[in-house]
């Protein structure tokens, strides 16, 4: 079921009339039952996969005092995992098409991090609560990945009030113009050229690189965006998944704590840390670093991408960079700071390259005809016809980043509603305003979803 629907909005509008008329202790299963009618709907056999997760899960919903032992909990991770694999690239392998469901990654993170929580003492979860954190449904095709410590224990409180709901508003606007006026306004510009490169003039291949930039991560913190508003309304607040990402001055810093956070963090306790994270010297840490994104790189590849080289190169050589950053210094306020950003940001814009292309050939011929075109760049840009649409998204990306440096560490969405009540209704009114002149209302899906 796509935001952009009208089935969607009606979905929304009962889970909000059901939290609102029905008893407290009724509210939860009410939640659960639109999360399954907004999963299932366009296809009734995803309650078959989504059942069998849960079911794997039962090792430890209701541990005994101490939590599951770890060969049974084992078990059941490697099962998960399994099922990823399988999901992802039995097609690729000649295996079948198994006909994954959109969001089956976040899902099966999601109860990796139960099960492990769990075995290492964490609370015992109920049925009830254990669905509801897995399923919940504005989370669940590209998170944020939730831990069970954080969301369940605000199941209890589910209501709606009107300083939650009015947040919830500001952040589902500013999720929405995101997606349906920025990124999918960049989406043609950037397909265009991606798909001939040999024959696209190195302007329009490198404008449709940096449109691809902001393209994902206007798509993928828009849907965000939308998943915090969406639960705000219900009196549930999920984690920031993105802080300004093309701000930061390191690589490290890019990964660890801007740009999708949960799954770094996810990474971070259930990858890195147990491989050892950085606790046995310095040439292990490298190891385990490069593990961690060579896996995230595994991991975007498959679903219909094949094996994903171009993934594995796009983890790597992210995997490199934060490696080699870690023998130098740190970047000071200031002159070296700002320097810092744009490099960083060009260092991701490279990588972007091997991850929207359609094949390593096509990534490495997009690179070198913009690199032995770097020279006469000038004069080629000076020349170019720029095309309304070009203007327009160039001119929307550098409002985006005004805004984001403007608001410093207060997301958008959380300043708005704390303005003056005729300033946060004017704010509310444009963004109406945007998406109903310039908003892409089709039936578009998440990037990420597709992962």
């Amino acid at each position: 079921m796509s935001y952009t629907s009208l089935a969607f909005w009606g979905l929304l509008g009962a889970t909000l009339a059901g939290v609102a008329l029905l008893p407290k202790d009724w509210r939860a299963w009410w939640l659960i039952a639109m999360s399954l009618v907004f999963y299932i709907s366009p296809d009734p056999v995803r309650l078959v996969w989504l059942g069998v997760i849960v079911i794997a899960m039962t090792t430890t919903l209701r541990a005994p005092r101490g939590g599951p032992r770890w060969p049974a909990s084992g078990t059941t991770i490697a099962f998960l995992v399994a099922l990823l694999a399988w999901a992802k690239f039995a097609d690729a392998l000649g295996l079948g098409n198994p006909d994954a469901p959109p969001g089956l990654s976040f899902i099966i993170f999601t109860a990796i991090a139960v099960v492990i929580d769990r075995t290492r003492g964490h609370q015992p979860i109920g049925w009830r609560d254990g669905l509801l954190h897995l399923a919940w449904f504005p989370k669940l095709l590209a998170g944020p990945i939730e831990r069970s410590k954080d969301l369940i224990p605000q199941f209890g409180s589910l209501a709606l009030r009107p300083a939650s709901t009015a947040l919830g508003l500001s952040w589902l606007l500013v999720g929405l113009v995101k997606k349906l006026v920025i990124a999918d306004s960049l989406a043609p510009t950037v397909d265009a050229a991606f798909a001939i490169p040999a024959y696209a003039p190195p302007v329009e291949l490198l404008i449709a690189i940096y449109f691809f930039a902001f393209q994902i991560y206007c798509d993928f913190s828009g849907y965000a965006d939308i998943a915090i508003g969406l639960s705000l309304m219900v009196g549930l607040r999920l984690s920031m998944n993105f802080d300004r990402p093309y701000l930061a001055p390191t690589i490290t810093e890019f990964w660890a704590s801007r740009w999708h956070i949960s799954l770094a963090q996810w990474f971070r306790d259930y990858l890195y840390i147990p491989l050892g994270g950085s606790r046995r010297g310095w040439p292990r840490q490298m190891l385990n670093m490069m593990t961690v994104f060579l896996v995230s790189g595994l991991w975007h590849a498959g679903l219909g991408y094949g094996i994903g080289l171009g993934f594995l190169i796009w983890g790597g050589l992210n995997g490199f960079f934060v490696c080699l950053e870690t023998r130098l210094p740190k970047p000071r306020p200031g002159v070296a700071r700002i320097v810092g950003t744009i490099v960083t940001f060009h260092l991701v814009l490279l990588t972007w390259v091997f991850f929207r292309a359609n094949s390593v050939s096509d990534a490495l011929r997009i690179l070198h005809r913009v690199a032995t075109a770097i020279f006469d760049l000038p004069s080629l840009v000076a020349r170019y016809p720029f095309s309304s649409a070009q203007l327009a998204g160039g001119a929307m990306i550098l409002i985006l980043l005004i805004v984001e440096a403007m608001t410093g560490n207060k997301p958008p969405a959380e300043r708005i509603a704390r303005l003056g009540l005729p300033v946060r209704w004017a704010g509310w009114y444009a963004m109406v305003a945007l998406l109903l002149l310039f908003g892409r209302w089709q039936e578009t899906e998440f990037i990420y979803a597709g992962f």
